[in-house]
């Protein structure tokens, strides 16, 4: 391995970024190894520079939902590309893909484009306290919303991976203004309204948490979780920068029939270029400058490059049909394991949760339904497992706490071959 080009370029790597990445969640740290340096993706596989290839199941965690290098969404870019990169003016491709994406999500029935998840939630948030003239936030325990200060408190993803559950370098102050409760828990809901009346601008949550693992909400909890926040005068918003085009091309808030007021996105309707968007009512969205007084503005914004190929996916997620193909997809890695595991013993060590094309297996006996489960779930374990999937070529996410995405570009060998190293994987981590 040190001889490796990956484990070079990784030490190069180290003296020019912190931690050798530029993003957490790409380090390798919580299990032991160097990173994978990639090189080139295609498909369901990526490469890296070393010329090993791997079943990619990181999938750039979500976006990549028609697989690397879409033809369409190559072309797209290719052409915005010829005809300018960024204008800090309005073009019309900015207009189409809000209709896209109002289409899809009726809710958002106005749309504001900004470049990244993070910052979709920023802003939502800053338009919820403005609309409600309230400050305080709930938000929940393991669930993240992008690096922005108030939401680093109890995230998930990679400041759970990391053991960093709240960061230095925020203030007191604001993160006195956010609140946490317990996912699947509506009574933690309920105390903390009680607690604040009056005081609470709104409720943020993953509809779908995916940044602890894949935790499924439970009966009516997103429904009444609305209806408590209505009641008390708050706002719900729901972040669906995973689970937008993912879980139901009408998002969660379509699966499971909620109505969130504000609705946040990125990811997928980017097609793997830097994007996100937060959108709600118009009644809501005009306290928007310029049309209010709640400030909001980016250069790069509604990119045209960024633009295009979010228009290309999203009309080849309709051509090809590709979410419910990624979900059954999903569906034969699934019963392939269960099959698989059939009287090993080994199910009753694991839980294997999962929605549409979203799968996490947690390294914990007994269900996943809330945070303090998710934390019971052995670490030690799953990086074993981590390294057995990687030495056979399967690409996850280095971390407990991630979400396996299925892209509509994976093939029934990819699926066969799939399950088989997960069950070796299994095996060879779960031996007596």
């Amino acid at each position: 391995m040190k001889n490796s080009k990956s484990f070079k370029a990784f030490k190069i790597a180290s003296n020019l970024m912190p931690g050798g990445v530029n993003s957490p969640v790409r380090a390798f740290k919580s299990v032991g190894l160097p990173p994978v340096i990639v090189k080139s993706g295609r498909g369901s596989r990526i490469y890296d520079i070393d010329g090993n290839e791997y079943i990619d199941y990181v999938m750039s965690y979500g976006p990549m939902i028609l697989g690397h290098a879409d033809k369409r969404v190559v072309r797209a870019v290719k052409t915005a590309a010829e005809k300018g990169f960024s204008f800090g003016a309005t073009t019309e491709g900015e207009i189409e893909l809000a209709g896209l994406i109002k289409k899809h999500l009726p809710l958002m029935e106005m749309v504001r484009l900004v470049n990244s998840g993070t910052e979709a939630v920023m802003s939502a948030l800053r338009l919820a306290r403005g609309y409600t003239k309230r400050d305080k936030i709930i938000k929940f325990e393991g669930c993240y919303h992008g690096h922005s200060d108030s939401m680093l408190v109890k995230a998930g993803s990679g400041a759970l991976t990391t053991s960093v559950p709240s960061s230095p370098g925020v203030s007191a102050c604001i993160s006195g203004d956010t609140l946490v409760a317990a996912y699947n828990d509506l009574g933690s809901v309920k105390s903390i309204f009680k607690k604040n009346k009056g005081k609470i601008a709104a409720v943020i949550i993953e509809p779908v948490a995916a940044n602890m693992g894949v935790v499924l909400p439970e009966g009516n909890f997103l429904r009444d979780l609305i209806d408590i926040s209505h009641e008390e005068g708050s706002l719900a918003i729901f972040d669906e920068v995973i689970t937008g085009f993912r879980v139901g091309a009408g998002g969660a808030q379509g699966f499971y029939n909620a109505k969130p007021d504000i609705t946040c996105l990125g990811k997928i309707i980017g097609g793997g270029l830097p994007i996100g968007a937060f959108g709600g009512s118009k009644k809501i969205m005009e306290h928007i400058s310029p049309s209010g007084p709640v400030y909001q503005a980016g250069t790069l914004s509604g990119n045209p490059v960024c633009v295009e190929a979010g228009i290309a996916t999203l009309k080849a997620i309709e051509e090809d049909d590709a979410v419910n193909k990624a979900s059954n997809i999903t569906d034969n890695i699934m019963e392939g394991l269960k099959d698989g595991l059939k009287g090993s013993g080994i199910l009753e060590r694991i839980r294997l949760n999962r929605i549409s094309s979203l799968f996490t297996i947690f390294f914990k006996r007994g269900s996943v339904i809330k945070y303090e489960d998710v934390m019971k779930s052995d670490t030690r374990l799953f990086g074993r497992f981590f390294k057995e999937s990687l030495n056979r070529g399967l690409f996850i996410a280095p971390s407990q706490y991630e979400a396996m995405f299925v892209s509509s570009r994976h093939t029934k060998k990819d699926c066969d071959k799939t399950v088989s190293i997960i069950l070796e994987g299994l095996r060879k981590t779960l031996k007596p």
